[in-house]
């Protein structure tokens, strides 16, 4: 049977179409991965799937925000350390959390040398996480396509990074256009700047900030998706010799499109 999104979060809807968006005090990126169109008409269910930065700050201030949009899975892609040195999305009633750590090299082993091409510097570490990290997001993209999960939000520390790469994968093997999902991507650097600004606020001493963890140009999310099709032949495939099985292929297409 299908989940429809709460009466609090209906009201919403309007405004999550023009930039999914869901406001919270204590998040930046915590938005609606739904309502893009297919090819065949159909369009992705909104209410089902969303991403986030890191939940562990949701406080009494956005718990009922929260816990009125119904979710069923939380799906923590951080690093153990940065788990243990942050925390967890606090425990709410009926709410499933999953751990899981795609594989992938620290970003500070290949540093960003000012003045270098920042889509193609983000789009290697992408290509870097999907080669090594195949394992956890097969595991990730199988439970958003169990639909007893949902609705399921995805979220690692900024939103951006490893969370774009589940949700850019699971819209593509949905058959979003890739500039729509470059630009879902591309929101998350409005949410960053936000988070800078809290993050400059609540520790002035802070080092700032570098660039890279910041930005998420539109064409960085082109750049990995034409490259994994070109290695792979297609997502699916892609996919596929991950470990996401056809099944769980069709149940995404199944109960998340419309």
């Amino acid at each position: 049977m299908g989940i429809g999104p709460p009466a609090v979060y209906r009201g919403r809807v309007d405004s999550i179409e023009i930039n999914r968006r869901i406001p919270f005090v204590s998040t930046f990126n915590f938005r609606d991965v739904g309502g893009y169109r297919v090819p065949d008409g159909r369009q992705v269910r909104t209410g089902r799937l969303f991403r986030s930065d890191s939940l562990h700050r949701i406080d009494d201030h956005d718990r009922d925000t929260f816990a009125a949009l119904g979710v069923r899975t939380v799906i923590d892609l951080r690093r153990p350390y940065e788990v243990e040195r942050d925390g967890r999305v606090p425990d709410f009633d009926g709410l499933t959390y999953r751990h899981i750590h795609p594989e992938h090299a620290e970003w500070g082993e290949r540093p960003y040398q000012p003045g270098d091409d920042l889509a193609r510097y983000l789009a290697d570490r992408y290509a870097d996480l999907a080669r090594t990290g195949t394992a956890g997001l097969a595991e990730a993209i199988g439970l958003i396509a169990d639909e007893a999960n949902a609705p399921v939000v995805v979220h690692c520390v900024a939103g951006k990074d490893r969370t774009g790469i589940v949700c850019g994968l699971t819209l593509a093997v949905l058959g979003v256009d890739d500039s729509e999902i470059a630009a879902n991507y591309a929101l998350s650097t409005e949410a960053s700047q936000r988070f800078a600004a809290w993050a400059a606020a609540t520790f002035p001493d802070a080092a700032e900030i570098p660039s890279p963890f910041l930005s998420s140009p539109a064409e960085t999310m082109l750049l990995f998706l034409a490259e994994i099709r070109a290695a792979h032949g297609s997502v699916d495939n892609y996919l596929r010799g991950a470990g996401v099985t056809d099944d769980q292929l069709t149940a995404l297409r199944t109960h998340l499109l419309d």
